[in-house]
């Protein structure tokens, strides 16, 4: 069979693959759950050899053995930015340090601002130096880990580090490099080696290239170890998050894809590389193309955790949430409980509840996690709003946690905005293919390949007590914001 493309994601806590044809259909589909490690607070990490290669190698092999023809490419993507040291036999040295939940590189973000100065790193580099980006995390392995750092000879992300294995290239995509502030020029489109030979000296720095280019082939080896056919072409990969919204469609200039994962993510297409202190202006997949995208620390993380804090299952809170009033009863969180992201950047933010009474039960508690991330995402469309003008946006919704309409529901009402959603939702994998597929010169008509399925519209009548609880929301955050940093540091003297 022909025009068959293999797309394969390695997420924060999943890895998931498909098989499509020129139509849209998955032919096949597979997926493995992995989890990180946190060796200490604010610190995450995964194995690239037993969970990254680990899990392409089961899914490949599952995938090519379930597909009737060879794929005409194969395309990954994968959590990210992720620094990986390897050495000069391709070995990793240490487990990869993860994207911006990881914030170990606090001192060395702020020793990079005060030598590079914030304004220019913004100016260059796009982004604010955060726990989000690379260069800091380098410096950090420089600093605590010099043994490491002296014997690495190559660095990668999660989707880079498949794509080395594959084919033997030493390459990374102009989208994930430019989350590896500030060793990339958003606006030149290149390494910064001034900055990136201060940071890190002597250490050479992938090639560049675009996620919707070919940039090698399935060697003799990788082929032995996955199943995979020698001689298939391999995309250049990318981060997972703008995989997925390549699977929906997102690459017109407001067009946003709204991420309901582990954590909640955002990523809108401008017609610009626009700055915002608080948000990550990066390249796209493709040349010429931007976003701007956002971040939350917590969502599905935090659901996870009441369900295991209260014994329930996720199915039986979200039922009982569907209950309970807007407002919850007059409870208001803040989801801050790993930190926050966007457009914050404080890692040293905390959780908290406002309003608990004996009265309020646990489906109470469910729906006030769902509002604050809902707040949450607020807060962040108003930067990006900040940052593009105000321009009108038209959401996609995507993820698990869309299931049940609830979530979905709750962040229509409070954000009075109307979400798409499309018929697959399988995610990062999906936009792999796509990717594949556009790199082969076959541009897929993305209405057919997911169309979309149905359209969440806001509730006008929840409008005013939400945009009154919105305001209390910011204002909890303002008033409470040094009370949780001095019990942030308690808990860090307290791990160490």
């Amino acid at each position: 069979m022909d025009d068959l493309w293999l797309g394969i994601d390695i997420g924060t806590s999943a890895s998931k693959g498909v098989v499509v044809d020129r139509s849209g259909t998955i032919l096949a589909s597979s997926r493995r759950g992995h989890g990180t490690s946190s060796p200490r607070p604010g610190w995450f990490e995964q194995d690239a050899e037993t969970v990254w290669w680990h899990d392409f190698r089961e899914l490949s092999a599952e995938l090519v053995a379930a597909t009737p023809g060879r794929p005409a490419t194969v395309a990954v993507s994968g959590l990210g930015p992720c620094l990986l040291p390897v050495d000069a036999d391709g070995r990793a040295l240490r487990p990869a340090i993860l994207y911006g939940i990881d914030t170990r590189a606090t001192a060395e973000i702020a020793a990079l601002e005060a030598e590079l100065g914030t304004e220019r790193i913004l100016a260059r580099a796009g982004s604010m130096l955060t726990g989000q980006a690379v260069g800091p995390k380098l410096l950090w392995l420089r600093n605590d880990e010099p043994e490491v750092y002296r014997r690495t000879a190559m660095v990668f992300s999660a989707a880079s580090y498949l794509v080395y294995r594959l084919t033997g290239e030493y390459v990374l995509d102009h989208h994930t490099a430019s989350q590896w502030t500030p060793l990339y020029d958003l606006d030149g489109q290149c390494w910064n080696t001034r900055w990136s030979e201060s940071i890190a000296p002597g250490l050479s720095l992938p090639a560049l290239r675009w996620a919707s280019e070919v940039v090698g082939s399935v060697t003799e080896q990788a082929a032995t170890e996955t199943g995979l056919p020698q001689g298939i072409p391999v995309t250049a990969g990318t981060v997972d998050a703008w995989a997925e919204a390549a699977s929906v469609g997102v690459r017109r200039p407001g067009e946003v894809m709204v991420m309901y994962g582990t954590t909640m993510f955002l990523v809108e297409a401008t017609a610009r590389a626009a700055r915002h202190r608080g948000l990550w202006s990066t390249a796209g997949l493709r040349p010429g193309s931007h976003t701007l995208a956002a971040g939350m620390a917590t969502s599905g993380s935090l659901t996870e955790w009441l369900a295991a804090l209260t014994g329930a299952a996720v199915d039986d809170l979200t039922v009982e949430a569907a209950q309970s009033p807007p407002g919850a009863h007059g409870l208001l969180m803040l989801p801050y409980f790993a930190g926050e992201r966007t457009p914050l950047f404080d890692p040293w933010a905390r959780g908290a509840v406002l309003g608990l009474t004996l009265a309020h039960h646990r489906g109470d508690l469910y729906r006030a996690a769902l509002e604050a991330t809902a707040f949450g995402v607020r807060h962040n469309l108003d930067a990006m709003s900040e940052a593009t003008g105000g321009a009108d946006r038209a959401l996609t919704a995507v993820g698990g946690g869309t299931t049940g309409g609830l979530w979905p529901q709750i962040v229509s009402d409070v954000t009075g905005l109307s979400q798409r959603l499309p018929a697959q939702t399988v995610g990062a994998c999906l936009g792999d293919a796509l990717l594949g597929a556009m790199a082969t010169g076959r541009e897929p008509d993305i209405d057919r390949w997911n169309p979309t399925a149905s359209v969440v519209a806001p509730d006008h009548s929840t409008r005013g007590l939400y945009d009154a609880r919105y305001a209390d929301y910011r204002e909890f955050y303002s008033a409470t914001a040094d009370i949780a940093h001095r019990l942030a540091a308690a808990q860090l003297r307290g791990a160490r």
